[in-house]
């Protein structure tokens, strides 16, 4: 049996805060664990409000002149954050790109087919691909190809449900045509 090899996925470096006695900076701009402002105060100080209050001093802002520190829970503070970014990451719509492929000699009913996942695809939100690769002496006639190419475009631009956007017009390298079009949501 063979064995595939895959590369691990690419993690975004988790950001991390300073806490308690890794803060280095000798003046910090201080936050209460109610989110009240308690202003600028020596490291020391802000230390021993967070020691008073049996809490931790979690640096918030470390680019901020001063750094912006704030009196809290730790692993509240890191479980809210984290559940803020999962939220945020399941609200993001990721857009595919899907492929159609033609062909200078395709029939009416294929090419009605293709028009049907296409209109699928784009309703979706996700880019479509349209690809059109010549073969032997079809090689002979790329106009035929940029024709067949064109011609299912303004079909698609006929459907009154969606509204086309060219985002890559129509490229040729060797015998093979490519366009990239969107449906622009209104």
């Amino acid at each position: 049996m063979r064995r595939t090899h895959r590369r691990p996925k690419h993690q975004e470096p988790q950001k991390t805060f300073r806490v308690n006695r890794a803060i280095h900076a000798p003046i910090v701009m201080v936050i209460d664990d109610d989110g009240g402002f308690l202003g600028e105060m020596p490291i020391e100080k802000a230390l021993t409000l967070a020691e008073d209050a049996e809490l931790d001093l979690i640096e918030v802002n470390p680019t901020a002149e001063p750094p912006i520190v704030k009196i809290g829970d730790y692993g509240q503070f890191k479980y809210e954050r984290d559940k803020k970014t999962q939220k945020q990451r399941a609200h993001l719509k990721k857009s595919e790109t899907k492929g159609i492929r033609l062909s200078i000699r395709i029939g009416d009913h294929d090419l009605a087919v293709r028009r049907e996942q296409a209109k699928r695809f784009l309703s979706k939100g996700d880019k479509l691909r349209i690809e059109l690769q010549l073969r032997g002496r079809e090689r002979q006639h790329p106009e035929l190809a940029r024709a067949m190419v064109e011609k299912f475009l303004e079909t698609l631009k006929s459907d009154p449900e969606l509204s086309i956007v060219v985002e890559e017009g129509l490229t040729s390298q060797g015998g093979k045509f490519t366009m990239l079009v969107t449906n622009k949501k209104s």
